[in-house]
This record gives structure tokens, C-alpha cells and sequence, in this order.
């Protein structure tokens, strides 16, 4: 999962936890659980990428603050900070009232499973929360709803048209017609695909968009439920593709040295033709780079792919809550359509809610993206982002496994029956 756009997946690129140590603020001084007469609530995201994105967000919740009479004071964290201390806030009861946290078994549900949230499976009858059913069912354990999906993403491939044209490149249809193009752009002198894998969960995302082009959304959902092994050939295969790029030198000279935010420079300055990323980019885009600019899937071996479907983080509610019915007023704020145009408007995301586009003030590149997210949450074919829909120790040994086939260090083979192993952990 990238940080989401206020943040990162993040995605990347978007809203996540609480400082350690920071509490709603009770009036009474109630320390807890849900019926306190808290007029204060905590509202922890992950710290942003651009500061102005924090001071739009404050700005916007001033007016729930308004209408609520409920202050809301939002703390952040950096995204790898809130992996690490989230958890151990909750359980000592020193965490926030409301969070925005990654959906799936591997974020969402961990923390349920531990009884670290509050159910909100009532609150959405009460509230008539709509989002679509494929998004809502991230977020449900056992039978029961905990938070709110957060904003769609996609994974593809940003790709710069200026210097497609100029070198006669068309569109990468298939896995050939990449590897075409990343020679053309290379012997022009340019580098063809900026990847920064320093991190190691963007290496996820490499595996996931190239597996997920290779054997569809079937085949991804094959594999995280058990049905297919981790070693077969597709994931040995898709492997060996990123490691063959590598080798001949299209990903820059050490893509595991170079973290995300830096691998964006080359792409913005037009020194790079493509970087494989998510939708959460488009507004970075819009403002970094003079070239029009395309979104495509990942290709495909044989043709198209498919874009790597997936959700940022939304808010949840802590299970010790301050006062859990102002956590619920807020999140509801949160989830209503209002505040859906204004993330698009204003933060570049994807609610995953039906939302009336029409007229709506985005650039053409992000109406693309918009109209491909919509009609594919309803009618098509996504792939899986794997690092929401799994565990912690098989998502460490993904991000572990995908660096050390870049480096060489392992093969595709040994990082293949690594991810089995891992996954019947």
C-alpha cells in the first residue's frame, strides 16, 4: 500500500494517524471508551507530501468544526512511523479518536482482529453510507464493518507523450512493445522507466502490476487465497521481468537506492519516459511537469494489461475513542458526497463512492484517470494491489524479495519459494 495523496499509500498520497502520546481531550476528563463529553477529537493522517495539502485539509474541516461545535485537531506521522507505533498507541490507549489507516487483513484487519476498533456496521445503516461493494468489502472481518475506504487508486504507467511522439513510440501494448520502447528511449539518451525501490514497498507494487497484467484479477486473488502457490512460474516469471529490466539498465542505475519521492524528479524534468506508479500521481503531475502526460495499465505478455486496483487509507475509529459519537460525526462528514467532490477537487483522489463528475475542475489527464476508475469499479477488471490483502510477514518478504532480485542478490526462483513460505505464515 502507498501513502495516499495528502500523504503517501499510499496513496503514495492521503490521510493516516495520530502523534504519539495525543488523545481526544475530554471536558470532563474522561480518559475513555465512548460515552465521554468530549468536544475534541484527534484525527491522525500521515504526514504529507505537500504542506499545503495539511493546511487545505484544516481549512475544509473548519467547516465541520462550524456546524458540529467538535474541534478536531489533526496530527501526522510519517507513513513507516504509524506502521511501527499505531498499533502500541491504540492498545495503551493513547492513540487517536479517528485515523485513516489502510484497508485489507494486513492493515485494517489486523487492527480489528485485536480488538483495536470500534464496529461501525451500524453506524452505516444510520447514516446511509454509500460506497461501492468491492471497496466496502475491504474493510469487513468476520461479518462486520470498521472504517471507511479510502480513495480508490490505480497502478499503471505514467508515460511522457511529448517524448513518445518525438521518438515515434506508441502506446506499450504489450510486454514487447515496453521493452521496444525502453530501447528507443534509451538510445536517445533518456532513461526509460524511473523506479525508486529504496523503501521496499514500492517493489510491491512492481510484483503487483506485473502479475496482475500477466493473470488477471483471478489469478492475483488465486494466489492470496491459497489456491495457487507463490512459486509457480507466472510469479517466478513476473520476477524475472523486473529483474531483465534492470539488468539491461531501463530502471536507472540503482533503483534500490533511490527512494520514491526522488525517483519523481527524472519523470517531472522529462529526463524520464514512464515511471510505474499510482493514480495518486495525477496532480503531482499537473503541477510538476511542462509535457502532456498518458496513463496506461502495466503491459501484459501478450498484450494490454489490466490496471492494479486498490484503496487508500480511510478513517476508522478507535475502539477507545474519546467520545465515539463525535468520532462517528466526523466520519461521517468524511464519507458524504460533499467532501468527496472536494478531495477531487482539491487533493486529486478517487472517493469510492458514485460521485457526479460532470462538472467538476480537473485537468484532462485526471479526468482520464477519473472516468477509467469509474467505469472499471463497476464493470471491469482490476488487479490486486497484494500488500493490502496480505500480512506483515509476507508483505516483509515481498518488499525484502523484490529488492534483493533487483541487486542480484537472489534469484526470482529463491524469492518465488520465499513469498510460498511466507504466506503460509
Amino acid at each position: 500500500m502507498r501513502r495516499t495523496t495528502l500523504g503517501k499509500a499510499a496513496l503514495p498520497t492521503a490521510l493516516v494517524l495520530a502523534l504519539v502520546g495525543c488523545t481526544g481531550q475530554s471536558v470532563e476528563g474522561d480518559g475513555g471508551g465512548g460515552d465521554g463529553d468530549a468536544t475534541s477529537l484527534t484525527y491522525l493522517i500521515e504526514e504529507p507530501e505537500d504542506p499545503e495539502a495539511l493546511d487545505a485539509l484544516e481549512k475544509h474541516l473548519g467547516e465541520f468544526e462550524e456546524e458540529s461545535g467538535i474541534e478536531v485537531e489533526v496530527d501526522t506521522l510519517p507513513f513507516d512511523t504509524m506502521r511501527t507505533v499505531l498499533q502500541t498507541q491504540l492498545r495503551s490507549g493513547d492513540g487517536p479518536d479517528v485515523f485513516n489507516w489502510g484497508s485489507g487483513p494486513g492493515f485494517g484487519g489486523a487492527l480489528a482482529e485485536a480488538g483495536l476498533l470500534h464496529d461501525m456496521t451500524d453506524a452505516y445503516e444510520e447514516n446511509g453510507w454509500e460506497v461501492y461493494d468491492f471497496a466496502k468489502e475491504r474493510v469487513t472481518f468476520d461479518g462486520r464493518i470498521y472504517g471507511i475506504p479510502g480513495e480508490m487508486e490505480t497502478i499503471g504507467v505514467f508515460y511522457n507523450k511529448d517524448l513518445f511522439a518525438e521518438l515515434g513510440i506508441e502506446e506499450p501494448q504489450s510486454i514487447a512493445d515496453l521493452e521496444a520502447a525502453a530501447e528507443k528511449v534509451d538510445a536517445a539518451g533518456k532513461l526509460p522507466l524511473s523506479v525508486g525501490d529504496k523503501e521496499g514497498w514500492e517493489g510491491g507494487h512492481l510484483l503487483s502490476m506485473a502479475l496482475s497484467s500477466a493473470v488477471g484479477s483471478e489469478g492475483v486473488k488465486a494466489l492470496i487465497d491459497g489456491e495457487r502457490s507463490w512459486d509457480s512460474p507466472e510469479v517466478v516469471e513476473a520476477l524475472e521481468l523486473w529483474r531483465d529490466l534492470n539488468e539491461a539498465g531501463h530502471l536507472g542505475k540503482s533503483p534500490t537506492s533511490l527512494d520514491y519521492d526522488n525517483s519523481l524528479a527524472p519523470f517531472y524534468a522529462g529526463d524520464a519516459a514512464m515511471i510505474p506508479t499510482g493514480s495518486w500521481l495525477v496532480g503531482e503531475i499537473d503541477d510538476n511537469a511542462e509535457f502532456e502526460a498518458g496513463y496506461i495499465p502495466f503491459p501484459g505478455p501478450d498484450g494490454p494489461g489490466i490496471f492494479t486496483g486498490g484503496l487508500g487509507s480511510g478513517p476508522f475509529v478507535s475502539a477507545q475513542a474519546s467520545n465515539t459519537d463525535a468520532a462517528l460525526e466526523l466520519v461521517d462528514f468524511l464519507a458524504s458526497p460533499e467532501h468527496g467532490q472536494w478531495t477531487v477537487e482539491n487533493l486529486h483522489t478517487i472517493p469510492p463512492m458514485p460521485l457526479e463528475t460532470g462538472d467538476l475542475d480537473v485537468s484532462p489527464l485526471f479526468s482520464q484517470v477519473l472516468e477509467d476508475t469509474a467505469t472499471l469499479s463497476t464493470t471491469g477488471d482490476f488487479g490486486y494491489n497484494i500488500d493490502v490483502l496480505t500480512t506483515d510477514a509476507f508483505n516483509e518478504a515481498m518488499y525484502d524479495g523484490v529488492q534483493a532480485v533487483l541487486t542480484g542478490q537472489q534469484s526470482p526462483e529463491e524469492v518465488a519459494a520465499d513469498l510460498q513460505a511466507a504466506s503460509k505464515k
